[in-house]
């Protein structure tokens, strides 16, 4: 059976996209992990040098992947719970699976799909779109960031690190922010 795993990265985030990964291991999970040469985990529970060291050999891997994005426009428009269904939704079109795992608790309307309470804390394939999102979506910040230094996202990916909360405070909103959550941020302070 063909099983595809899916998770998001960015859902939080005060600024910038929401980005979805979909993977498939095409191989046996056991000789899959001793290929990496790394743990494989929820990207949260790796360092920065495993998240990279399992993105950057990601073409050579016996897997199929794909990357999918959701607009910081498309988010202030239509919101961050129709932005992570959407991703989804964008992804299962990617790559053709008997089944789809996805993390955390959205309802589809696809026999095909499950969505896992903690997924990316118990499946490998899970797991690697976990990592595959992160670095991409943490990339894509390290690119705003030198359009937007004071905003500190090298290190924060656009989340609401106490320095970002004092750069949005000090010197507003970009482009990149958005609005819906910057503005119940400003309201409480």
């Amino acid at each position: 059976m063909i099983i595809s795993g899916l998770d998001e990265c960015g859902r939080g985030s005060l600024a910038g996209p929401l980005v979805g990964a979909i993977a498939t291991i095409n191989t046996d999970i056991n000789e899959f992990i001793e290929l990496l040469g790394t743990p494989l985990r929820d990207s949260k529970k790796l360092t920065k040098i495993q998240r990279n060291k399992i993105y950057v050999q990601k073409d050579r891997l016996p897997i199929s992947y794909a990357i999918e994005s959701i607009s910081v426009s498309e988010i202030n428009e239509k919101g961050i719970s129709w932005a992570n269904t959407e991703v989804f939704n964008r992804l299962f079109s990617k790559i053709n699976s008997e089944k789809y795992l996805v993390d955390g608790n959205i309802k589809f309307q696809n026999n095909h799909v499950e969505s896992v309470i903690k997924g990316d804390n118990i499946h490998p394939v899970i797991m690697l779109a976990s990592v595959i999102a992160k670095v991409y979506r943490d990339s894509l910040m390290e690119e705003l960031h030198t359009e937007y230094p004071q905003y500190n996202w090298q290190n924060n990916s656009g989340y609401g690190s106490k320095s970002h909360q004092e750069a949005l405070l000090e010197f507003g909103p970009t482009p990149y922010h958005r609005t819906l959550f910057i503005r119940n941020f400003i309201k409480q302070n």
